[in-house]
């Protein structure tokens, strides 16, 4: 192969890499300063304690799952909880790019892109992917966004339509869950959800043992 020839395919090559780097660099915008800024949220839960005044039994309960909602109305739940079959993302829940679907089961088409392909085991802060062994999105079933906090109470309860979980096991998966727990741990640029969630755990538990009534509206 001629000099000339090299040189001309050379310059090719770089003038198509430029190309390429100019069209994606605005999808990558900002993620650098973002793993460079850790992410922060100044909300809290209220203590369980805070609401032993309330006497009545079933009151109680209501205030309790409404402070715990808190968690639940957060970006970093409802972003994998949406009523259509694309997952949201950001603080923002725009719809996720690149395109992907929840599939048959929460990972993705069959024949198309699977969660895993850019979600892997723990948060790549350097390109700014969220990661989790467990990353899905959650089954139509409990879907939350566009559904007021007192419908999501009625339907984490509902065992059709939570997983087939007991109070117990409901319990148990809010508080102990590590794919649940990635919510306060969600990597750089992303607000954590509020409190922590041992005070998640702890609310859930004690909206269960008042007997797990809802909020109303």
């Amino acid at each position: 192969m001629s000099r000339l020839r090299q040189s001309l395919l050379a310059l090719g090559a770089g003038g198509l890499a430029a190309v390429v780097l100019a069209l994606v660099a605005p999808s990558f915008d900002g993620v650098a300063d973002a793993a460079n800024n850790p992410a922060t949220n100044p909300a809290l839960l209220q203590p369980v304690k805070a609401f032993a005044g309330i006497k009545n039994k079933e009151q109680r309960a209501a205030a309790l799952f409404q402070e715990a909602g808190k968690v639940i109305s957060s970006p970093r739940c409802m972003n994998c909880h949406p009523a259509g079959e694309r997952p949201t993302q950001s603080d923002r829940m725009l719809p996720h790019q690149p395109l992907v679907v929840r599939g048959p089961h929460g990972t993705g088409e069959v024949g198309g892109t699977a969660c895993a392909t850019c979600h892997h085991e723990a948060n790549f802060d350097a390109a700014g992917v969220p990661g989790n062994p467990k990353w899905a999105v959650a089954p139509i079933e409990m879907a939350w966004q566009g559904k007021s906090l007192s419908q999501i109470c009625v339907q984490i309860k509902d065992r059709a339509r939570n997983g087939d979980k007991t109070m117990a096991a409901l319990v148990h998966h809010m508080a102990d869950d590590e794919l649940v727990g990635w919510g306060w741990n969600p990597g750089a640029g992303r607000t954590p959800a509020p409190g922590t969630q041992k005070q998640f755990g702890e609310l859930i538990k004690a909206w269960a043992d008042a007997g797990a009534a809802c909020p109303k509206g």
